[in-house]
């Protein structure tokens, strides 16, 4: 079974860069505009994995992992924060993400980097540790 990935940015070029980039490695792919549209999303179903961008309108991304704490959902579905803010480290190390990507960034490292936290939740009992690492 493909892996699930949830994209929460508001860029529409970055979501079509990432769900092709995503599709072609063969992992489902949906996206939401913002936090509000992803809780709406995670609804009806969770993600293996979140890729979510700090800066966006209605609710950003430091509220939607906040919400994700309040419903229980962290540490179970890992975040690899994607942003070009340039208070995300400290902004990831309050909320908890598991991984942190700069904008712009090599679509190589960026794919490595979900790899591998797809490869540790197939061998793990699905806890991912936290890496916030920077490329």
């Amino acid at each position: 079974m493909a892996k699930r990935v949830l994209v929460v940015d508001d860029d529409e070029d970055m979501q079509d860069l990432l769900r092709q980039a995503l599709e072609t490695e063969s992992y489902n792919v949906t996206v939401a505009q913002d936090g509000l549209a992803a809780l709406e999303i995670l609804e009806q179903a969770n993600p293996d994995l979140i890729l979510l961008d700090l800066m966006m309108p209605r609710m950003d991304g430091s509220a939607f992992a906040k919400e994700l704490h309040n419903r229980g959902l962290v540490p179970s579905v890992p975040i690899i924060v994607v942003s070009a803010d340039v208070n995300a480290k400290q902004k990831i190390e309050t909320m908890g993400a598991d991984g942190y990507i700069t904008k712009p960034f090599d679509l190589h490292r960026l794919l490595d980097e979900v790899a591998h936290f797809m490869e540790y939740l197939s061998k793990s009992d699905g806890t991912p540790t936290r890496s916030a690492t920077s490329h």
